[in-house]
């Protein structure tokens, strides 16, 4: 991302932000894979595949830049929310757990 800082108008300064979005194609894309029908953005199944690759991006990103400690806290709770996810499935939708545990090739 580039903006104009006030100070020196005629410089363009490019600055680094932590979070960088998914791309909204490569999110429809992971929707469309792993949801129901096309507007499943809310089923767990969908919110962990969603975390996954943005764990992954993310594990990418701090091995290129290992003290980037704001990342790292960032990337802790996604981890932690994707736990929550797949516990839900893991107590009340079993089959449903082991499909996205191989599609996605995670860990039990």
């Amino acid at each position: 991302m580039t903006f104009q800082v006030k100070f020196f108008p005629q410089q363009k300064i490019q600055l680094f932000i932590n979070y960088i979005p998914m791309k909204r194609d490569k999110k429809k894309k992971i929707i469309k894979k792993h949801g129901t029908h096309d507007k499943d953005t809310g089923s767990s199944q969908v919110q962990v595949a969603i975390l996954t690759e943005r764990i992954n991006e993310l594990s990418k990103h701090l091995e290129e830049h290992p003290k980037d400690h704001h990342s790292r806290k960032g990337l802790l709770k996604m981890v932690g929310k994707r736990r929550g996810h797949l516990s839900y499935l893991k107590f009340n939708k079993k089959e449903l757990y082991e499909e996205v545990l191989k599609k996605l090739k995670l860990r039990k």
